[in-house]
């Protein structure tokens, strides 16, 4: 009984403690991007190096053991994990925080889409029909933002195309590598900096750097920045590998909702009725999607069997918090 207790205290608090970093990292990212100014690739590359060294810790820790593969294998899923985190802090930090959220949800769709036509798999029906009111919310959230601009949705659609390219990705590695996703981030964090560092030169002269205002609060919202994303997905991690993927959904769900709140509340974005029409259509899509693949995965024996990952290895890397 005292270790039922214990278990359920301690999921509860992953539960929590996911809940309320992942709203934290976007909310966080957002305020470092529209009121420090701070350069969207450097700071995606302070993440990677954090995270690298966090998973370091752990691997030390025996969290998670370290496999030794071809570097070759890991440079397409290095460059796919530099265009997914850089496309989609490019999204957060060009659109309202509700869009952007709101802009991730295509993943799941986009997905689909590209397992039909590349991978020639077939989905239910009634999976095919939850994209509907999805997609339809997602199309609402655009068209009624006031802050709706060109370039923010230009890069909101190449983060939702590197996402569902990264995503796929990911699963067939860990199949055909037989690693879980905290080994995959092992190597792609490292490389992905190394790509960054790079490319920063080109797009982000130092000159960028220097001329930031270097404040003790901006230093601590930056490395805030950086702790936080790792957490985050150190808490996905143990969550999907210790609970059902249900529960993570919904955890999902109501982050979805309070993180859109907090965009409204913390930045004062503009809030149009149709646009919470297409919110509520979203989420409702989301969760109808959700429930269907739950009962398919029932005579499936997982969850994630159409990206082919296990339960316990399916999204460490692909949600890596940089933003969620």
């Amino acid at each position: 009984m005292e270790n039922t207790e214990k278990g359920t205290f301690i999921t509860l608090f992953y539960l929590v403690f996911n809940t309320i970093s992942s709203i934290v990292i976007v909310l966080l990212n957002k305020w470092v991007y529209k009121y420090v100014g701070f350069p969207n690739l450097t700071l995606t590359f302070l993440h990677f190096i954090v995270t690298f060294c966090g998973l370091v810790l752990c691997q030390k820790c025996n969290v998670f053991t370290v496999k030794s593969v071809p570097l070759k294998d890991m440079i397409p899923l290095a460059f796919a994990f530099c265009g997914f985190v850089v496309f989609t802090n490019l999204s957060l930090q060009n659109n309202t925080v509700g869009t952007y959220q709101v802009a991730k949800v295509m993943t799941t769709p986009c997905i689909i889409v590209i397992q039909i036509f590349f991978y020639n798999k077939d989905f239910p029906l009634r999976v095919k029909l939850t994209l509907i009111p999805i997609t339809l919310g997602v199309f609402m959230n655009f068209y009624y933002d006031i802050q709706f601009n060109i370039l923010g949705t230009i890069y909101a659609t190449l983060g939702v195309i590197v996402t569902s390219l990264y995503q796929v990705l990911v699963s067939q590695k860990q199949h055909e590598l037989q690693m879980n996703a905290m080994q995959l981030l092992y190597y792609q964090a490292p490389l992905s900096a190394l790509i960054l560092l790079m490319i920063i030169p080109v797009f982000e002269p130092i000159s960028t750097t220097i001329t930031i205002h270097w404040t003790a609060e901006v230093v601590g919202l930056v490395a805030s920045s950086c702790i936080t994303a790792f957490f985050v997905n150190l808490s996905i991690y143990w969550i999907i590998g210790n609970t059902s993927p249900l529960t993570y959904n919904m955890v999902g769900h109501i982050k979805f909702c309070l993180t859109v709140l907090g965009g409204v509340l913390l930045f004062k974005e503009p809030f149009h009725v149709n646009q919470g029409v297409g919110i509520i259509l979203t989420v409702f899509g989301v969760t109808a999607y959700a429930h269907v693949k739950a009962g398919s995965a029932l005579g499936q024996g997982s969850y994630y069997h159409h990206l082919g990952c296990t339960k316990k290895s399916s999204k460490i890397g692909l949600l890596f918090q940089s933003p969620p």
